[in-house]
């Protein structure tokens, strides 16, 4: 399946489930492991595994195949492993302690980042 395809099915089966703050990262160029990262928050833990069930879902519907799925369990952070995109969806306050988007920011974004300017995703 394209990597377009993969990101944009993903991203409707998070929306379909009221995810917040939807952020996709293109991290190619920073790691051979996968291409995309998408995050997402949800506001409690059943909304996290409502979340996570309609991603994996969906994109098995499509053909996709989904390699491995992590903290389903406790839910405030699970991962969703779809080969070429990684999905996190993030409780808000892990997600505001791990900040993954600064993380995978590039070099020269993070270094913007931490002059003070307004901090956005890729």
């Amino acid at each position: 399946m394209r990597i377009g395809k993969l990101v944009n099915a993903t991203v409707a089966a998070l929306e379909d489930i009221k995810a917040r703050d939807i952020v996709v990262l293109d991290v190619k160029r920073m790691t051979s492991l996968f291409d995309r990262i998408i995050i997402a928050s949800a506001d409690s833990t059943r909304q996290s595994k409502a979340l996570s069930n309609s991603v994996q879902e969906k994109l098995k519907a499509l053909g996709a195949t989904i390699y491995g799925v992590e903290g389903e369990r406790a839910g405030e952070w699970i991962l969703v492993d779809l080969g070429a995109v990684v999905v996190h969806i993030m409780q808000p306050a892990i997600r505001q302690y791990y900040n993954l988007e600064e993380l995978w920011a590039p070099p020269a974004r993070r270094a913007r980042g931490r002059a003070g300017s307004a901090r956005h995703a890729a």
